[in-house]
């Protein structure tokens, strides 16, 4: 207990996450448990994407598998090894193509939710811009001898800027992506914070129509519906061109595409996805990573899921010697199983610690009474029925917390006495394979 060292606002963003049922943000590095391959498989990704490639991944699984806790705890590892994320959730108003606006939608939030590094929480797409000219400015002035207020600076970084932009190789809306570009420089340079936050809004997909557009930037387009995935790539690029590492995109909650009752707009956004998974496949898209949560229905249905639109399940579907419980993890879908018993034993070992430490008191909860814990987790559940995390999980903070607020109670009262002599807990080899990737 002595040993665990956690800074306060991290113990207490996990405490109040999972009391919530949620995935938390930050500190998921001090609760991680099993997920070693499939890990190891898209760090192995992430390389590629680092040295230009791309990749697409489908991580599958049951509601309650773990699915959101590994895209979060993979945005946050992507964030330390200098990549731009970027993370949205998939609903009726947001989905990859719609006739109402809703894969602007998707465009949007994941804009808003642009993070670095030094930026870990969303709105990084300014500071990106800021870095990016700063930079810019200290090439030119060490290059060229040139002073701060040297009247060449303000037109050589411009220059740069269309260089960097219209130099993407293939990829539609560079020019006026550059264009826009230099708006915001020039807005800077001139301190016209209008012509800045034009700039911004256009970046961020918020001209309603081309007009407005051209009135405000003299640019003819707009990021609309049809196009935003292209703009994407254009992302993924200019932030390798810039210094990053890459672009990677968390959408989760892909179940809502599954959802949708339209069978032509169902299609559309099939359609949208098999488009992401040629161009990364096929090299047409740079330092660009898409990873996209989601049930095994939403993909294996062969009536609604992804299986229904052939051109996708083809792609898909597992090959002839991927036979059944053998996980491919180097393929297109992760597909997660539960975490085992044992793992899940060692995750309220840590959370047991962490609820001490955050409210400072000695843990008292003993191996054999977590044991007990999980003996009644999984008899109140059906033959059939599989323990997942967050069930248990929720249900063990507020143990921890209803034993920590009412020190009258026992654990043998609130969860009841124990009948059967406890098994020994299996070595869990698991636990230190954070440390191995220096996660």
């Amino acid at each position: 207990m002595s040993e665990l060292k956690i800074p306060k606002r991290m113990t207490t963003a996990l405490v109040n996450s999972l009391t919530a049922g949620v995935v938390p943000r930050i500190g998921l590095e001090h609760i991680a448990v099993g997920r070693r391959p499939e890990v190891e498989s898209i760090l192995l990704d992430m390389e590629n994407i680092a040295e230009g490639g791309a990749a697409f991944k489908l991580i599958t699984g049951k509601f309650g598998s773990g699915k959101s806790f590994l895209l979060q705890i993979i945005r946050n590892y992507a964030m330390d090894r200098d990549f731009v994320v970027a993370d949205a959730d998939l609903s009726p108003e947001r989905r990859l193509v719609g006739t109402k606006g809703q894969g602007l939608a998707t465009y949007r939030e994941l804009m808003s939710h642009l993070s670095t590094r030094t930026r870990p929480d969303g709105g990084a797409l300014e500071m990106i811009l800021q870095k990016w000219i700063v930079t810019l400015q200290q090439a030119v002035m060490q290059e060229k001898g040139y002073g701060p207020e040297a009247p060449q600076l303000g037109q050589e970084v411009e220059q740069r800027i269309y260089t960097v932009a219209s130099e993407m190789r293939g990829l539609v809306h560079g020019f006026d992506f550059a264009k826009v570009l230099a708006s915001y420089w020039n807005g800077h340079k001139l301190a016209d914070d209008e012509l800045k936050q034009d700039s911004l809004r256009w970046l961020r997909g918020e001209f309603a129509t081309r007009t407005e557009a051209r009135k405000a930037l003299g640019v003819g387009v707009i990021i609309d519906d049809d196009n935003w995935y292209d703009y994407m790539k254009l992302w993924a690029e200019f932030t390798g061109a810039i210094g990053y590492k890459g672009l990677l995109l968390f959408i989760d909650e892909g179940v809502n595409l599954y959802k949708i009752t339209n069978s032509i707009s169902r299609q559309s956004n099939y359609e949208k996805l098999l488009t992401m998974f040629n161009d990364t496949m096929q090299g047409k898209a740079e330092r660009l990573g898409i990873f996209i949560g989601g049930t095994p229905q939403f993909v294996e249905d062969n009536r609604r899921g992804l299986f229904s639109y052939e051109a996708l399940r083809s792609r898909l579907v597992a090959g002839r010697y991927g036979g059944t419980g053998l996980n491919n993890y180097t393929g297109p879908i992760i597909a997660l199983e539960m975490l085992s018993h044992e793992e899940i034993l060692v995750l309220l070992q840590k959370l047991r610690d962490i609820h001490a430490l955050h409210y400072g008191y000695d843990a008292k909860l003993t191996q054999e009474q977590l044991v007990h814990f999980m003996e009644e987790a999984v008899g109140r559940l059906g033959a059939d029925e599989l323990l997942t995390a967050r069930e248990v999980v929720r249900d063990f903070m507020d143990l921890l917390h209803t034993l920590h607020q009412h020190p009258e109670m026992s654990f043998e009262k609130l969860v009841g006495e124990r009948t059967a002599k406890p098994a020994e807990p299996e070595t869990n080899e698991l636990d230190g394979f954070l440390a191995e990737f220096d996660l």
